[in-house]
């Protein structure tokens, strides 16, 4: 029995040290879950969030109104929200591209403005849904200001806080945040902390990456 005593101490060696492994790295995804947007500078605040504040799943996007490709995410996103309902959180950030989006600015203040007013997300959607629309509009201020109305803002307070220092801090800390994090360009996606390609930018793709996120798989 002492002629093995040794490889049985190392055995046990290692079993412990696989464990302590295994319960640390654990535990850090753990925590990267729970606080999936500690990375990097903090953003505007409150955050933009939809969605139940305890999933397991944090989606973080940056975004331009006036982006196409955005255009193109809002509605898988829209259908992903829909199929993983409380499991999953939605936050999103501004990161207008202007130039070369002519009204991506003042499109972010118009989503900001209406979130002063409790409807940021009203507005957003707004804005996705009807991107070809305004786009291309000679007045799009006054086009936004009939958005407002339409989902029942103070037109007059809208107006005023479209270009106020409040509305624009929140757009320039959601950028600081973006750049800190390398965004270059929009959308882009992070789950979980975890940067997504844009190949996954698709419902079947979105819900490859959330079910492994769901699971505590690594996401790449």
């Amino acid at each position: 029995m002492k002629r093995y005593l040794p490889f049985i101490l190392i055995a046990i060696v290692l079993v412990a040290a696989v464990s302590v492994t295994y319960v640390l790295v654990r535990s850090s995804r753990q925590q990267k879950a729970a606080n999936p947007t500690d990375a990097g500078p903090p953003g505007a605040e409150p955050s933009h969030v939809r969605g139940n504040s305890d999933a397991k799943v944090t989606l973080e996007e940056f975004g331009d109104f006036q982006c196409p490709s955005c255009g193109a995410f809002y509605r898988e996103l829209r259908k992903t929200e829909e199929e993983f309902g409380s499991r999953l959180r939605v936050v999103f950030r501004e990161f207008p591209l202007q130039p070369p989006h002519a009204h991506a600015v003042l499109a972010a203040e118009a989503a900001e403005a209406a979130g002063l007013q409790g409807r940021f997300w009203e507005m957003h959607d707004k804005l996705y849904e009807n991107q070809n629309t305004w786009s291309d509009a000679k007045d799009v201020k006054a086009v936004f200001v009939d958005y407002a109305k339409q989902i029942g803002l103070d037109a007059d307070r809208f107006s005023r806080d479209l270009d106020s220092d409040e509305v624009n801090q929140r757009i320039t800390l959601d950028g600081i945040r973006g750049h800190a994090l390398g965004v270059t360009g929009t959308p882009t996606v992070f789950i979980n902390g975890d940067l997504i390609k844009f190949e996954f930018y698709t419902q079947a793709g979105l819900r490859e990456v959330i079910n492994k996120a769901l699971s505590g798989e690594p996401l790449s």
